[in-house]
């Protein structure tokens, strides 16, 4: 058995962060896979029993240890391996900014309206799609000015807190009907930077449930 298990499907943005993370250090990990879509595993009594109360993933297992919550598991996998750390109280401070900033305002709208266009049935309002597509644009903008003069997030060494905030935006431009990437170009730079990391990998390359059966 591997020393790490991460629960996890393909199309989970949430679950990529963990994934990448344990693969950009190198980590000795398996992939435990939640059948989200079609067995509805996450809902089941059981698994809110014995995996995740919240009913959600990622979650991951590392001997005793089972932490749920993306930013958890990064903070985790950061002090225990020493890389994508933040450096001293002000970066530490900074990195839980923006990682509290993704998940509400950035990968907390992309998901929604990724979800809501692909896989929902029925599909999203496209009152609902719209107004969650201007959020995402103004909370983008956000970040590729941020971007603009540095390499990362914090300067020019990755930590957590690129790694939280690229996780959706690795997913295929056709599954959000924009090209993210396209219209911010420092955001552009900034994932290819991410994307050259020794260990990346793409989302469907990382984690099961690719092509997604329904």
């Amino acid at each position: 058995m591997a020393e790490y298990q991460l629960y996890c499907f393909a199309q989970s943005g949430n679950s990529y962060r963990a994934a990448l993370m344990l693969n950009l250090i190198g980590a000795d990990w398996e992939p435990v896979f939640v059948d989200f879509f079609k067995g509805g595993q996450t809902r089941t009594p059981q698994y809110r029993t014995e995996v995740n109360e919240m009913g959600e993933v990622p979650v991951l297992v590392h001997g005793a240890k089972r932490l749920s919550q993306s930013g958890v598991i990064l903070t985790y996998l950061a002090d225990h391996s020493g890389k994508f750390q933040p450096q001293g109280e002000d970066e530490r401070l900074e990195a839980l900014r923006w990682i509290i900033f993704d998940n509400q305002k950035v990968n907390g709208f992309l998901g929604p309206f990724r979800f809501l266009k692909n896989f929902a049935k029925p599909a999203g309002d496209p009152a609902v799609l719209a107004f969650l597509k201007g959020r995402i644009d103004g909370n983008l903008g956000i970040l590729d000015k941020r971007l603009a003069g540095r390499s990362f997030m914090l300067g020019e060494h990755p930590t957590i807190a690129d790694l939280s905030l690229c996780a959706y935006l690795y997913y295929p431009a056709e599954e959000f009907g924009f090209d993210i990437a396209g219209a911010h170009p420092n955001i552009s730079a900034w994932l290819d930077r991410i994307k050259a990391l020794p260990g990346w990998k793409h989302p469907y390359e990382l984690m099961p449930g690719y092509p997604l059966q329904l």
